[in-house]
């Protein structure tokens, strides 16, 4: 069932990332990591779906979602980011197979980190630390890391940025390849959450696999 919201709220999260509030529609569900297809209400884009994931959490009164805009793309991230408040869009029911399993290693390549930040603030919200919780955040540039001081800020979480094309004192400078990997990582018994450009996704899935993780333990969205 499609669900009309209006855009309460933006704000800027990075240089090409924003953050957006609408009203929350009533009796409306979804999980930490789920996503929905959204759709501009704007003339031409009324059936330009694109998915977009939950970063608000089940039990507030709001939606929440912070998108990546794309301003030398014509497309539908880059009207999002002209948005204004007031405006309306269209979201369909949630979906989506990510969600908390427990402690483990999350991997996220740029806005692939979006489906993460709801899991970490809700599990921080239940249980007051992320003990067990470590996140591996790979982006370009350090402009792009989307939410960085509120990762820093949690309790318990274990962070490591990686920058690919700016190399910054105290943030390690390369991608996450299997000797990154296994620098980092002391054994691979840990469950693994995985999300980011699909061949960035594939290519640590299959760095995982070759280092004995089952597929069962690697969360990601299939399909």
């Amino acid at each position: 069932m499609p669900h009309e919201l209006e855009l309460k709220h933006i704000e800027p999260v990075t240089h090409n990332t924003n953050r957006f509030v609408f009203d929350r529609p009533e009796g409306y569900e979804f999980r930490p990591g789920q996503a929905t297809d959204l759709a501009l209400q704007k003339d031409g884009w009324e059936d330009e779906k694109r998915p977009f994931t939950f970063t608000s959490l089940p039990g507030q009164g709001h939606i929440e979602f912070v998108i990546k805009s794309y301003p030398d793309h014509d497309g539908v991230t880059e009207q999002i980011g002209r948005m204004s408040v007031g405006d309306r869009v269209v979201i369909d029911e949630p979906w989506g197979a990510i969600s908390d399993q427990g402690p483990g290693i999350f991997i996220a390549g740029g806005a692939g980190i979006t489906p993460f930040i709801a899991i970490l603030r809700a599990r921080l919200s239940e249980a007051g630390s992320l003990d067990g919780y470590r996140l591996f955040l790979s982006n370009d540039c350090e402009k792009d890391i989307i939410l960085r001081h509120e990762f820093e800020a949690m309790p318990g979480l274990k962070i490591d940025f990686l920058l690919s094309e700016e190399d910054v004192e105290g943030i390690h400078y390369g991608r996450i390849d299997g000797d990154f990997l296994d620098h980092q990582l002391t054994d691979f018994r840990d469950t693994f959450y995985v999300c980011g450009p699909p061949a960035m996704e594939d290519a640590v899935v299959d760095l995982l696999k070759e280092r004995g993780v089952e597929s069962n333990r690697i969360i990601r969205e299939e399909g």
